[in-house]
């Protein structure tokens, strides 16, 4: 027999037209009294296996006896070898070239697939020994094509998926529930799957909370979160009562959209549901109320929780670097040593991004340091990412090139970007454009660089090589990212980009942003024209400036809700200068507690001044 290695392209092929061959020869009699004594004693010693050594002895013993094809023995044996993680040496045993394979069973074939469905590295082994097993003559049961298709989601291969669905109806286990809801979860984990996905969800008779977190968990891994967000209403709505792992994925909508007030309300939720709130759930929590602005609620249910796991402390790490909390973010990292919790690589990055986004440089260089040499944890990417976004934050450009250039490993497209953007903001314009021009020869079809090329040009007035590039850029079809602001209010999410006349209230938006550009000028805000990327007067450039989506936002806010009232925005990009010295302003003059979600970080905005002391 071939190793699952060399036949796995074979499968693709043939999955779906393997058939089920003719009966087996007929079994011998049944089992001697000592056979089953024998049988009964391998069972005990494989129930008792834990370490690798017990297995290679009980193989030994159960070949002493003469039980090598005995389905019931080989079956315990493959599961007692998927528990030590070596599911290989069981197949390998149980499918040798010596095996008689007329008595295997359905069970056996099972317990196989299963083993190799929950591994990370070969899943496609699963789906080699279901054609197998059907190739044996073997007919599948409804508790294979749950393994099955959980291969093809980890694989993530639509069309292997697709095969597997046709030969599920095939066999005609297309009506179990426990079947539906992991095709539904394997459609969602393939790329373009999400359609067929619903398509099954929509068309299945009942729904138990499985297929409702496997369909919203689609969403949300999408990055669809509002539409996440819609199928929990409705699942509300027909009664069925959701789990803990529904509410995790709820919960990571709600970080996602910054839904505040909605992430308030699943916690009351499930409270008064007395949903189980294991680690998961409660990391969930504390990830949630970090990321949607309130990161002192996250540290009370951080502290209020008996069992901590390293990513319960690292949420709260991560929750203080984007609130700009550095020192209280490097308090809870010693803290976390302290009770003997050994920091990864994850914990770290989060560490180093709250040195970046408070201004803490010789903070970054010591635990930088001390990652390496104490911890033994050699730099990724990630890491050096966050140093050289520290350097560019404190304006020390020439240091984080010379960080970049002494680094072990080649920088990415991400770590040039940074130090472009440095560049670009603090002068450094022949410099950024240097290396705007490798990023571009590296990467010729990433839109993002011809981006940062324009800004760059047009940041030295070098118009006429600023137009070449956008027009190269709709030559290759590239479009820029537009930015976008979202803001929750009376449980709806709503979503503005710059110039956004789609909403309802645009005339009175509009009218509210030249209210309140009349009163920024009175109060003695000067635009900041030099973010206006065009070669336009500074009346047109100021009015560009006032259409932004943050400020259409805030103006949506202003007239929406009741004086006082704070106003919660989450923007897609970082936030722009002017925008940032407008918003506090706007604070001030208003009389508004302004919290801003942007990519990097919060900005608490409030009479006038922001969290971040303008360092953003």
């Amino acid at each position: 027999m071939q190793s699952p290695a060399t036949r796995t392209p074979k499968l693709f092929r043939t999955i779906t037209t393997a058939t089920v061959t003719t009966s087996l020869h007929n079994p011998p009699n049944s089992p001697t009294t000592s056979n089953r004594v024998a049988e009964q004693s391998c069972l005990a010693l494989l129930h008792s296996c834990n370490t690798l050594p017990k297995l290679f002895q009980t193989h030994t013993y159960i070949l002493k006896l003469g039980l090598q094809n005995n389905p019931l023995v080989l079956t315990k044996f493959a599961s007692a070898s998927s528990d030590l993680e070596d599911i290989d040496y069981a197949s390998s045993f149980i499918f040798s070239p010596r095996s008689d394979t007329r008595l295997y069973d359905t069970f056996l074939f099972n317990t196989v697939i299963r083993a190799y469905a929950q591994t990370t590295h070969s899943r496609e082994n699963a789906l080699w020994f279901y054609r197998v097993m059907l190739g044996y003559g073997v007919l599948p049961n409804k508790f294979t094509y749950p393994f099955v298709l959980k291969a093809c989601a980890g694989l993530g291969s639509l069309n292997l998926g697709k095969s597997v669905h046709g030969s599920v109806v095939k066999f005609g286990f297309d009506d179990d529930v426990h079947v539906q809801n992991t095709t539904v979860h394997m459609y969602c984990c393939c790329n373009g799957g999400i359609n067929y996905a619903r398509k099954v969800f929509d068309e299945m008779p009942k729904l138990d909370s499985v297929s409702w977190s496997a369909m919203i968990g689609g969403y949300v891994r999408l990055g669809w979160s509002s539409d996440a967000i819609g199928l929990f209403r409705k699942m509300q709505m027909v009664g069925v009562r959701p789990d803990e792992i529904t509410m995790v994925l709820v919960l990571s909508a709600c970080t996602d959209l910054g839904a505040f007030e909605l992430g308030k309300w699943v916690e009351s939720y499930i409270e008064k549901e007395g949903v189980q709130k294991n680690v998961e759930l409660c990391n969930a929590l504390i990830d949630m109320f970090a990321k949607c602005g309130d990161v002192d609620k996250a540290l009370k249910l951080f502290r209020d929780m008996s069992g901590r796991t390293i990513v319960t402390w690292t949420s709260v790490i991560v929750g203080l670097a984007m609130h700009g909390r550095g020192l209280e973010a490097v308090s809870l990292f010693e803290e976390m040593i302290g009770t003997g919790v050994a920091p990864d690589d994850v914990a770290f990055i989060g560490l180093l991004s709250a040195c970046s986004h408070s201004g803490l440089v010789e903070n970054g260089r010591k635990y930088f340091d001390l990652m390496i040499k104490r911890f033994k944890i050699v730099p990724k990417i990630e890491h050096y990412g966050c140093m050289v976004d520290m350097f560019c934050r404190a304006g020390l450009v020439k240091e984080a090139l010379e960080f970049v250039q002494n680094m072990h490993i080649e920088p990415n497209p991400i770590v040039l970007r940074t130090l472009i953007s440095a560049c670009r903001a603090h002068g450094e314009l022949k410099l950024g454009e240097s290396i705007t021009k490798q990023l571009i020869r590296n990467e010729p079809m990433h839109e993002s660089n011809y981006v940062l090329l324009s800004n760059i040009y047009a940041k030295m007035s070098h118009w006429e090589k600023k137009t070449k590039i956008r027009e190269l850029m709709d030559k290759r079809g590239m479009k820029k990212i537009p930015g976008s602001t979202m803001i929750e209010l009376d449980n709806k999410i709503y979503e503005f980009v710059a110039g956004d006349k789609s909403h309802g209230q645009s005339k009175e938006i509009y009218e509210m942003v030249d209210e309140m550009g009349r009163e920024l000028k009175r109060a003695g805000y000067a635009p900041t024209t030099s973010e206006v990327l065009q070669d336009i007067d500074e009346e047109d450039k100021e009015d560009a400036l006032n259409r932004h989506s943050e400020k259409l936002a805030i103006a949506f806010a202003l007239l929406n809700t009741q004086p006082g009232t704070p106003i919660r925005i989450v923007k897609n990009l970082r936030v722009c200068s002017d925008c940032h010295s407008a918003t506090k302003f706007i604070s001030k003059i208003y009389n508004r507690e302004i919290v801003v979600r942007d990519r990097n970080r919060f900005h608490y905005f409030k009479e006038g001044l922001c969290s971040c002391g303008d360092f953003w």
